[in-house]
């Protein structure tokens, strides 16, 4: 970079600063008119659901009283997030029933991953939207966005977001999980895993880095949580069953996410300072969803290890009858699972693998704070940079 630009770019970073220590500005917080999601299933608001497999009953049961393309029993944490915005719900960008791309659009899709997985969805479960797929539709998203705008677009320039709310947005990253998953479903060691976390960040960085290049400059990026508290971690991986700390979670599945946490926040440090107009809000995730389990009783929350959705075993958990399937009992009665959990307002844990409505509610109440970000920001000051 040229002399004159690194000044340039040096004086835009300041008034920056200078802003974010302004107690009058400050206490205005910022305005998102937009939010563009990349991630997996914990942000998806119907990606899979639209495109490969949509998620059934019980799914959406306590918010929307119909599945709605989540899975979960209601809202996501990204959906708490539009509603303290001011923003409708993001709908999918696989979904092109019903869809107002409006205020952002939303690139998730259950399954998927950093890297590409070389197994197809039917194989393994795993998305075929990573996260460089997600990245070329965002592409076209933006390109044919300012179409609509520039050539009149008559009905579809008011379902598009207007030029300037792709530099004016929020934009979210909530990805990860399925890579460290993955690799341990395939019988590989923790170290083995943990190797492989080098190439997913790259990918990640690289990823960011083509998002700013095409206008973003507000990041808030999600670390993984806890996958040792998971049921279908804990039922699938029985060979951690001896490691297992005091709140029943599987001690290296937590380690190894939390190894992944340590490396991804180093990359958003390095990317804060190679991306000098962008704020970056460095999201623990993880730290906010143990702390829900670990104090689960003291919350108002009961067995916080079992799914509430589901069937059998120690975790109500069975991989081959998943929340929403049908199973026959011995006497020949065709049941669904996981019509038997009475109250997801009381769990932790939804089908196993994800989240109550419940819970991200919790969640998203104490990352709103700023009490689990870096830096200790509220969700309404995430467009400041702070020293």
């Amino acid at each position: 970079m040229a002399a004159p630009q690194i000044k340039l770019a040096a004086f835009f970073v300041l008034l920056q600063l200078i802003g974010s220590l302004n107690p009058a500005a400050a206490s205005e917080g910022c305005h998102f008119p937009a939010i563009f999601n990349f991630g997996d299933s914990n942000s998806d608001t119907g990606g899979l659901a639209a495109s490969l497999w949509p998620a059934p009953w019980p799914n959406g049961e306590t918010f929307f009283g119909r599945p709605a393309g989540r899975f979960s029993d209601g809202r996501l944490v990204v959906d708490f997030m539009a509603d303290s915005m001011g923003l409708p719900y993001l709908s999918a960008y696989l979904d092109s029933v019903l869809s107002n791309f409006t205020h952002g659009a939303n690139f998730a899709t259950a399954g998927a991953t950093i890297r590409v997985q070389n197994t197809t969805w039917f194989q393994s479960g795993y998305s075929p939207f990573p996260l460089d797929v997600q990245l070329r539709q965002f592409t076209q998203f933006k390109s044919k966005s300012l179409l609509a705008h520039q050539q009149g677009g008559g009905v579809f320039k008011h379902l598009v977001p207007k030029e300037e709310y792709f530099s004016q947005g929020l934009y979210a990253f909530d990805i990860g999980q399925n890579d460290l998953t993955a690799g341990l479903f395939l019988n590989m060691t923790v170290e083995e895993v943990k190797a492989s976390v080098p190439e997913m960040l790259n990918i990640f960085a690289l990823t960011v880095k083509e998002v700013y290049q095409l206008g973003g400059r507000f990041f808030w990026v999600h670390n993984t949580g806890p996958l040792g508290c998971l049921a279908y971690v804990l039922e699938r991986l029985p060979i951690f069953a001896s490691q297992i700390d005091k709140h029943g979670c599987a001690t290296p599945s937590n380690e190894l996410a939390l190894y992944f946490n340590s490396k991804l926040k180093k990359t958003v440090i390095q990317l804060r300072k190679e991306l000098p107009l962008a704020t970056f809000t460095y999201v623990d995730i993880y730290s906010a969803k143990y702390t829900l389990i670990s104090r689960a009783k003291q919350l108002g929350f009961e067995h916080p290890l079992r799914a509430c959705c589901g069937h059998g075993g120690k975790y109500n958990y069975n991989q081959h009858e998943f929340c929403g399937s049908t199973k026959t009992e011995t006497n020949g009665t065709l049941v669904l699972v996981g019509s038997s959990c009475e109250d997801p307002r009381l769990k932790i844990v939804w089908d196993g693998i994800h989240y109550t409505e419940a819970a991200n509610r919790w969640v998203f109440k104490k990352i709103f704070s700023g009490a689990f970000t870096d830096p200790p920001t509220p969700f309404k000051m995430a467009c400041r940079r702070t020293l």
